[in-house]
């Protein structure tokens, strides 16, 4: 046996239980939006297989290891659930090619990337592509169609966009929540209309993978705790410049995702365990003062990216809260 093939068995069985945990997410938003999901799901996993294999080919290195070990799946897998279920179909083979290639493969590969690759992939294409981004559908289309949709073929149907509980709260001037949540269509009980059961979905997950000690509980707890005590502190109740319940950010967006599945990943994450919770407080507070006062609707992915510049004086910082042990 060599040297690195058990730590390449663990990292695959680790990622096939990040997938296994994601489906329940996955189910919700096809319930939600519809065939569009599988097919970003497609194409995101097919882009990511063939760049995985072009990369490895380029540095003249066997092609089971890269593309066994899940990593380059997973991360698409992530970036297919975070963008628009019926974005243009260059948009997804874009946003997944330059987060595995500017977010992994620039920096050595897998277990050498300071930027999570998924939200990397997703941020360049919110920043390059800023209107396709946020085309959100306000039903799902059948599989005729969403080809047609996502290939570009034929027209459009009317009315089938609309904007999200976040960016309607984000941009409310005069109507207060209990107005916001009768009028518009894009709130539901809670958050936003189905979202808040993906998130709910989302959180299942990750409390499987908490279960099967995949991963620390110290990130999401951080993430979750802040995000909620600086929604409440900032809350004012249902007047017209609220900025939502706690609850509200908790189930909106991609709070839950972000929270499992994305800032555990344990490469451009924290490692040690006072660290873990400084990072996840520190995307809960830039998520929430980016979803109120930034320019975007939902900000995990430019938060964890912050924070991702910041793993290294975290890491500082907890090693130094550490008792020094005297020889």
């Amino acid at each position: 046996m060599s040297p690195f093939e058990a730590p390449d068995e663990r990292l695959q069985q680790a990622m096939k239980l990040v997938l296994l945990a994601l489906l329940p997410g996955l189910l919700a938003l096809f319930w939600l939006y519809g065939w569009g999901v599988l097919i970003n799901l497609i194409l995101a996993v097919t882009t990511a297989l063939i760049v995985e294999a072009i990369v490895t080919r380029l540095r003249r290195q066997p092609l089971p290891p890269t593309l066994s070990d899940g990593s380059a799946i997973v991360s698409a897998t992530l970036l297919a659930a975070a963008l628009p279920p019926y974005c243009p179909w260059w948009l997804t083979v874009t946003a997944v090619a330059a987060g595995l290639l500017f977010g992994k493969h620039l920096y050595g590969g897998v277990g050498k990337n300071p930027f999570n690759p998924a939200m990397l992939g997703f941020v360049l294409a919110m920043v390059m592509f800023a209107q396709p981004m946020t085309h959100w559908p306000a039903h799902g289309l059948d599989l005729t169609t969403s080809f047609q949709q996502v290939f570009n073929i034929g027209q459009a149907p009317d009315a089938w966009v609309q904007a999200t509980a976040l960016d309607s709260l984000r941009i409310n001037k005069s109507l207060t929540m209990d107005e916001l949540f009768a009028s518009d269509s894009a709130f539901g009980r809670f958050g936003g209309r189905g979202v808040e059961w993906v998130n709910l979905a989302f959180f299942a997950g990750g409390l499987f993978l908490l279960q099967r000690r995949v991963i620390a509980w110290h990130a999401p707890v951080g993430m979750l705790a802040s995000l909620f005590v600086i929604s409440l502190l900032c809350w004012n109740g249902s007047g017209s410049d609220s900025h939502g319940s706690p609850l509200f950010h908790l189930l909106s967006g991609a709070t839950m995702l972000g929270a499992f599945f994305i800032i555990t990943e344990p490469v451009s994450g924290a490692r040690t365990a006072l660290a873990r919770l400084l990072f996840g407080v520190g995307v809960g507070l830039l998520t929430y003062l980016i979803r109120t006062w930034g320019g975007y609707p939902d900000g995990v992915a430019f938060a964890v990216l912050l924070m991702n510049l910041c793993v290294p004086a975290l890491e500082r910082f907890a090693a130094s809260r550490q008792p020094q042990v005297s020889p």
